[in-house]
């Protein structure tokens, strides 16, 4: 917090940002953090990967005045993300966009809005909804393993006897999926 106070800063952006900011941090500055979902729709845990459990094609990166509350602050502006490709090319997407808006946001001073319709919040996820077993269809299986195929994501994942497969890298194709395949030995569970 010292660091912080020394530098004083107009605003603070937080990107990508899986834990909560300390309350002193978020009432002391004008915090702006960025989420992939259309607020009210979507607030909570891991938004890119409820969307696409959801079905959904495309959402929007809001960006919010934070508060104390998980992603309920006041919108400054939202923008249009596709949701198509793997989680990694998403992410860089709504990096770039986030980069953009936070030009727009310090170039225009702009007053947040508070948000408004339905609160719809979403769960963070756990690793072991990442297995595969119980899925259904190519399509629902294509969209597991792109919506966890990011850098520290828990892959998509099949135990079979003493071995873990974990998938990235999918491609889609009319009768089959086609993906890399990673293969290490379960350790004993004691």
């Amino acid at each position: 917090m010292e660091k912080v106070r020394a530098i004083d800063p107009r605003f603070i952006f937080v990107l990508h940002w899986s834990w909560k900011v300390p309350d002193e941090i978020v009432d002391g500055f004008e915090c702006v953090c960025f989420h992939m979902t259309d607020v009210p729709y979507g607030r909570g845990g891991s938004p890119l990967q409820n969307l696409i459990v959801r079905g959904h094609r495309e959402t929007k990166v809001t960006a919010l005045r934070m508060n104390r509350e998980i992603d309920a602050g006041p919108v400054y502006l939202k923008e249009a993300l596709s949701l198509e490709g793997r989680a990694e090319d998403i992410y860089i997407r709504a990096g770039e966009t986030a980069a953009k808006m936070i030009a727009r946001i310090i170039q225009a001073e702009m007053p947040p809005v508070p948000q408004t319709g339905e609160v719809v919040s979403f769960k963070r996820r756990k690793p072991e909804e990442s297995n595969i077993a119980q899925i259904q269809s190519l399509p629902d299986l294509y969209d597991h393993i792109r919506m966890l195929d990011a850098e520290d994501y828990p892959h998509a994942f099949l135990e079979a006897g003493q071995f873990r497969m974990e998938f990235a890298r999918a491609v889609q194709h009319p009768d089959r999926i086609v993906a890399e395949v990673s293969i290490t030995q379960v350790k004993e569970k004691s």
